[in-house]
C-alpha cells in the first residue's frame, strides 16, 4: 500500500506562508536541493489541492526559462513527468500529466493508497493537508523549518484539528540553516 507524504515549508513561528500569502522565504540550499530531489525521486507521484495546484502550474512547466536557480532546473523535468494528482470540487481538467479527483475526499485517497507503486507526495496546501491530517490519511510529515519569523499567516493545521500522536523519524540540518523534522504517525 503506498503512503502520502506530506512536505512542508514552514517559518520558525509555524506559517506555511506570510500574511498577504507570501512564500518568497525559503531557504533553499544545495543540502536541502538535494534532499528534497532524493524524496521526489522516490514518490511516484505528486499531490496537490487546487489552489496550490494552480501555483505550481503556472510555474513548473516553464521553470527553465524564468529561474537559473540549480534546485529549479533539475526539479522542472522531474515535476513535468511526474504523475499529479489534484484534489478540487471545481478543477474540471489539469494538463501536465494530472488526473483531477472531486468528491469524497476520504474514499478517493483510500483508493489512491490502495494503487500499486510508489508513495505520494503532498507538496504543500495547507486546507487539503488539515483534511487528510484530519482523516488519519497522511502517514509521513516532513516539516522543513526555515530561519525567518513572518508574524502571522496561514498554520499548517486547521485550528481545532484534533490531537495526533506521531514519532518522530529523523531530525536533520541542511546548509547550517533549515531543520527537517520528520515524523510518522505512532
Amino acid at each position: 500500500m503506498r503512503e502520502i507524504v506530506h512536505m512542508v515549508h514552514t517559518s520558525l513561528d509555524g506559517c506555511v506562508e506570510g500574511p498577504n500569502g507570501e512564500f518568497d522565504w525559503p531557504v533553499l540550499g544545495p543540502e536541502l536541493s538535494a534532499y528534497s530531489q532524493q524524496v521526489t525521486a522516490r514518490c511516484g507521484e505528486f499531490a496537490y489541492g487546487r489552489k496550490v495546484w494552480d501555483m505550481m502550474s503556472a510555474y513548473w512547466p516553464t521553470a527553465e526559462s524564468i529561474s537559473d536557480h540549480p534546485h529549479d532546473i533539475a526539479f522542472a523535468p522531474v515535476w513535468r513527468a511526474t504523475p499529479k494528482v489534484v484534489f478540487s470540487r471545481t478543477l474540471e481538467k489539469a494538463d501536465w500529466n494530472t488526473r483531477v479527483v472531486g468528491g469524497d475526499l476520504g474514499a478517493a485517497v483510500a483508493a489512491l493508497k490502495a494503487e500499486p507503486g510508489e508513495d505520494v507526495l503532498l507538496m504543500g496546501g495547507a486546507e487539503l493537508a488539515a483534511e487528510l491530517t484530519a482523516r488519519g490519511l497522511i502517514d509521513e510529515y516532513q516539516v522543513f523549518v526555515h530561519p525567518v519569523v513572518l508574524g502571522g499567516g496561514k498554520r499548517p493545521f486547521a485550528e481545532g484539528t484534533a490531537r495526533l500522536g506521531l514519532t518522530l523519524a529523523q531530525s536533520r540540518v541542511f546548509d547550517d540553516e533549515v531543520v527537517l523534522l520528520r515524523y510518522r504517525r505512532a
